[in-house]
């Protein structure tokens, strides 16, 4: 580590010093200490609710005093007019495709009619990442009943994947979801998509069944989102290489062999390719490259195709968030949530005219993809990934510039990009455009055959992870300043580990939601942390306070609010998940015992745990937060 960066560091390792740092840093470099203070002083309290405690085992979502949650959207629910949920999870997979996916996570609000403003009156659109095998059956899926499992059983998982989209408005102070609406409607692993951009026919791309390599089926593992300036929804494909399997006896040459182990391809947390042969690599071995992509479409038209925009790039994308420059071009920002991977950026090569329209998401199929490196100085680059540049060429095993977008993590490692802690959610701030990253966690960092701790990555076993900041001179920039925003478990305050979700609302307050995993929440080092949460942070001063803790098991992720800021929805994913902490007490969860962990939100006797959306509403009709 570069000697003067260390006593940087060194002023890091409180969490509330680095949030003061953020903002001190940002204005002495701008004015004279006694105008900072100044501002400081004079700088408006944005956060007024008071925060809660850790939530240890409570099986519940708790919010401040004044402010009131009700589960307002469950898996299994109908989307419009289909079938209601049978609470022993009978329904068949041509229910699960009339009904809210399982594993709720990113969601977004696009106001009705289009174009306006509307506080009550909108499309709640959101992802459904993946599945809990013990809970999506009633006996259960292929690790647990062979015998009895079906390509029925293989399509209610598929159509529990995927994205749904729900009409909801409020009437006389109720939210309700609109039903039957003309608007609901269902992506899963299933629906007809075009593939676009450089990447589009490729041969890499193609398949038995689209011998084109233009055409999909399906979308997978979706995690986080966007929202496009010209109001479309763009669902971003996460961990897809969980669902593909490969014969490890089956030769293959070297170079493939290379890739799919960049990509971790082989093992399947699936049985889908039972009934599905798609997923099996051996027989197709190009379907893997047709996901991990950013996929767009327009919530507003029920008919519209998704198209998948090739050309940001093939990883596990997180999320993707954008902001404008001053030319109009637009850059879109994505993390590849996995240890030791990387954050990217795509500028578009032409401006955006600031009108509505599906028609624009053509701009997401020019321009360049870039991947930061982060110095020890606070100064960073943004390196692009080019054919025939940067040693992105035939003789690094680069055929161009479709092959390059195809491997992006290996075009990476060649440009020299910084790895990162598990690069997930990025947001962007309204009224600074500064840009925030969390990086949940990273074990494997500084042991033996591993990368160490770096300046942006300021621990080895780093348990709890930590947010970035880092400011451009505009979005087209390819040159910015960075600076660790905050280290996750450490200094005083409110606590909080693994954050995760980050969503800045227009008033500049940042939402932090957190997912330690199952195999130490509530025990050990992460004891104090207690339940996954989200808490409410000022950028400007540092503040953070707790406004949410949700029920055992789950991951706290996806959060927004109507334009009014009165109104806000937060997903709760997999409630039940089994904690290692209570294994130990010999509690077990199996598909003849679903709700061993977590029997949230219904709690009924013979109920189960589902992914659900939590509406939150202040008592007194005020903005959330205040």
């Amino acid at each position: 580590m570069n000697n003067h960066f260390e006593p940087l560091l060194q002023k890091q390792l409180s969490r509330r010093s680095v949030l003061q740092f953020s903002l001190g840093a940002m204005l002495a470099s701008a004015m004279p200490l006694s105008s900072a203070a100044t501002m400081l002083h004079n700088h408006a309290q944005l956060l007024g609710f008071t925060p809660i405690p850790a939530a240890d085992l409570l099986d519940e979502v708790m919010v401040p005093e004044g402010y009131r949650a009700e589960v307002f959207y469950r898996w299994g629910d109908p989307i419009s007019d289909g079938p209601a949920f049978n609470m022993d999870a009978s329904n068949s997979a041509a229910d699960q495709m009339q009904q809210a996916g399982m594993h709720h996570d990113a969601l977004q609000y696009f106001p009705l009619p289009k174009g306006s403003d509307n506080n009550d009156h909108g499309l709640l659109v959101m992802n459904h990442e993946y599945l809990d095998l013990d809970v999506i059956h009633t006996d259960g899926s292929h690790t647990h009943s062979p015998e009895t499992y079906t390509a029925d059983k293989v399509t209610k998982e598929q159509n529990a994947h995927g994205v749904s989209l729900i009409e909801v408005r409020q009437e006389n102070g109720e939210w309700q979801i609109v039903r039957p609406s003309t608007y609901a409607r269902r992506l899963t692993a299933n629906t007809p998509m075009q593939i676009s951009g450089p990447a589009a026919g490729h041969a890499l791309l193609r398949t038995q069944t689209d011998p084109e390599g233009k055409n999909v089926l399906g979308t997978l593992n979706n995690c986080a989102n966007g929202k496009t300036p010209w109001g479309t929804y763009l669902t971003c494909e996460e961990n897809f290489h969980y669902y593909f399997v490969a014969d490890p006896n089956q030769p293959r040459d070297a170079d493939t062999e290379r890739r799919w182990q960049r990509y971790k391809l082989g093992f399947s947390y699936y049985g889908w390719q039972q009934f599905d042969k798609r997923f099996e690599l051996d027989k197709e071995p190009n379907e893997a490259n047709r996901f991990g992509w950013v996929v767009e479409f327009d919530p507003y038209d029920p008919q519209s195709i998704p198209v998948k925009r090739t050309a940001l790039g093939r990883f596990a994308h997180e999320n993707v968030a954008h902001k404008a420059g001053k030319d109009g071009r637009l850059a879109f920002y994505s993390g590849d949530d996995s240890k030791f991977e990387y954050i990217y950026k795509f500028i578009t090569r032409d401006a955006w005219d600031g009108t509505l329209g599906a028609q624009h998401g053509r701009l997401l199929d020019e321009g360049i993809l870039y991947v930061a490196r982060f110095e020890e100085d606070g100064s960073a680059r943004w390196l692009p990934l080019v054919f025939g540049e940067n040693g992105l060429t035939a003789e690094n095993g680069f055929v161009d510039q479709a092959d390059v977008l195809i491997h992006a993590r290996a075009a990476a490692d060649i440009v020299g990009a910084t790895k990162m802690d598990r690069p997930e959610w990025i947001t962007v701030h309204p009224h600074t455009d500064d840009v925030f990253v969390s990086l949940t966690n990273n074990s494997d960092r500084g042991s033996e055959d591993k990368p160490s701790k770096d300046a942006a990555n300021p621990r080895n076993h780093n348990l709890f992870g930590h947010i970035i900041k880092f400011s451009e001179a505009d979005a087209t920039s390819t040159e910015f300043s960075w600076q660790v925003f905050v280290l996750g478990g450490e200094g005083e305050g409110e606590q909080f580990a693994n954050p995760d979700g980050l969503y800045i609302d227009d008033r500049g307050v940042l939402w932090i939601q957190t997912d330690v995993s199952s195999s130490v929440m509530n025990d050990g080092r992460f004891k104090e942390f207690g339940n996954n949460q989200m808490l409410a942070a000022d950028p400007a001063t540092g503040e953070i306070r707790r406004f949410l803790t949700g029920p055992v098991g789950c991951e706290v992720t996806g959060v927004i609010m109507t334009p009014d800021m009165k109104t806000m929805w937060v997903n709760i994913q997999h409630p039940g998940e089994m904690l290692d902490v209570l294994q130990r007490r010999g509690i077990n969860k199996s598909p003849q015992n679903p709700n061993a962990a977590s029997n949230w939100p219904d709690h009924y006797p013979n109920g189960r745990p589902r992914s659900a959306t939590v509406l939150i509403t202040k008592d007194d009709g005020g903005v959330i937060g205040t």
